[in-house]
């Protein structure tokens, strides 16, 4: 039988959390005609790759470039099946692929289809990156809680935003787990789709699939710290631990030396202006001060756990909307996404031109121009096959005392080594016992809120809403909690 690696939910990027797009489709009957393209160089024991929501321009094209880009599984004979419910969009990455494949000189078979089933039969991985509505449904996880007093910096993956956010991908990860145990059940699930901690967690407590989140985050930090300490990032060694969004690095050497670079660091750190990238680091300057390690990535990721991390913080401008209007999920006028003030559109025309809002898949001119991503789903799949050993600095995976003094089931980011035996993570210290008791909430958190998904409990949701830092009133977080279900409930389950 052949192999399969299989990408769910193609239609969205965790690149700077900024998901956009994103089409999936859990239809297991529907099927569309599929296209096929012969291959030249099809081999028994070869492998199938399938891209499930493949109409992204972001991820879509990001996956079939790293695919294509790998030697190794390709010289294994590669079957790619793009799937989406999009066929406009679908059609897009088909053709990026066609000329990638024959740019790079490449000859592997592309096919099609919208059947989830079909897709997942006999895959050794699976890679999800899904989301739904992305900007209509984040808008509503931000707003809606800060009505009601919470101020969350970003609602993404902490705050009740964050809860929120977590329900409505649990139910297509969970079908798709579900799916996988009767279909593949020893595949390896790689997820990309946020609250990554959250739905891997999910995953791992309520179904047999290994699943594994990934994120690079990591990187963010690591350059920071190299700006701060006038080195390029290639030039300082970072080991990390924490959950997703929330990480604290262990280590800080230099790559050429092995030197120890936290001296410097925080020597480094208290001669620099205050107000030197405030949005992204300022946060972090002060738990470098007070917890004695630096946090990563940035302030509006690991501030999502932090009561006090709006002084830190300008989020009025993120989905910014005049209230006199009206709600944009009622106006449908979804406004803009800001990820950080640094980047928020001020200095730009006051009328813009009506555009398509999907970004334009980057063409390619020669083949030298070609780079991989620095994403590890790729690499993750030519170790365990090939059994070539590899580092990997960060995943998400659950922690069996990885983390001394952090529950045992809860899943961290951590790093770990890969071969054809799988993960295994690398042992960490015990984070100091500030750090350790924040992370602890967010276990109970996790915990209670996928309970309440299994259970369709709104009593445990609500339990774990008034755990979150950002919840001060119970009165509030009540009416929060109706609002919420009742504007996203063609997404929830049916609480009770």
């Amino acid at each position: 039988m052949k192999e399969k690696i299989v990408l769910i939910g193609a239609g969205s990027a965790k690149s700077n959390n900024r998901k956009t797009g994103g089409h999936i489709s859990m239809n297991t009957k529907r099927e569309t005609r599929t296209k096929t393209r012969p291959s030249s160089n099809k081999k028994a024991g070869g492998f199938r790759i399938a891209l499930i929501g493949a109409g992204s321009r972001s991820f879509g094209p990001k996956v079939i470039r790293d695919i294509l880009l790998s030697s190794a599984l390709c010289e294994r004979g590669v079957e790619l099946v793009l799937m989406d419910t999009v066929p406009n969009h679908l059609l897009e990455n088909e053709r990026y692929a066609f000329r990638l494949m024959e740019q790079l000189g490449r000859r592997i078979t592309v096919t099609k289809t919208t059947n989830l089933e079909a897709a997942l039969r006999g895959a050794r991985f699976v890679i999800t990156a899904f989301e739904v509505d992305r900007r209509l449904y984040w808008s509503q996880d931000f707003h809606v809680p800060r009505k009601y007093g919470f101020k969350q910096v970003f609602g993404e993956n902490g705050g009740p935003g964050g809860i929120f956010h977590a329900l409505r991908n649990m139910g297509p990860i969970m079908r798709i787990a579900k799916t996988m145990e009767r279909l593949c059940p020893q595949a390896m699930l790689l997820n990309f789709s946020n609250p990554e901690h959250k739905l891997c967690e999910a995953v791992s407590r309520l179904s047999g699939i290994r699943a594994v989140g990934l994120c690079h985050g990591i990187h963010i930090g690591q350059s920071q710290v190299a700006e701060i300490l006038g080195m390029a990032p290639h030039e300082i060694l970072v080991r990390a631990c924490g959950i997703n969004h929330f990480t604290f690095f262990q280590t800080i050497k230099g790559v050429a030396t092995g030197e120890d670079l936290y001296p410097k660091l925080r020597a480094a750190e208290r001669r620099a202006r205050w107000t030197t990238k405030w949005h992204d680091v300022a946060l972090g300057r002060v738990m470098l001060r007070v917890f004695g390690l630096w946090p990563s990535p940035s302030t509006n990721h690991y501030g999502e756990y932090i009561r006090w991390a709006p002084e830190f913080m300008a989020s009025e401008l993120h989905y910014y909307y005049d209230a006199l209007e009206g709600e944009p999920w009622v106006t449908k006028n979804i406004p803009d996404f800001v990820y950080t003030i640094e980047t928020a559109p001020t200095n730009c025309a006051w009328h813009p031109k009506p555009e398509d809002n999907r970004p334009a898949i980057k063409q390619e001119h020669a083949a030298e121009t070609v780079r991989p991503s620095s994403e590890l789903a790729i690499p993750i799949m030519e170790a365990v096959l090939l059994n070539r050993s590899r580092d990997l600095e960060a995943v998400n995976i659950t922690n069996r005392g990885t983390i001394p003094n952090l529950p045992t089931n809860m899943v961290v980011e951590v790093p770990a080594r890969c071969d054809a035996r799988g993960l295994q993570a690398v042992p960490m210290a015990p984070l100091p016992e500030p750090i350790a008791a924040l992370m602890r909430t967010q276990a109970s958190i996790n915990q209670l809120l996928i309970e309440a998904f299994a259970e369709k409990s709104k009593m445990k949701l609500l339990q774990a809403i008034l755990l979150d830092p950002t919840v001060d009133s119970y009165k509030q977080a009540v009416l929060m909690l109706n609002e919420m279900l009742k504007l996203q409930q063609d997404l929830l389950p049916a609480f009770k």
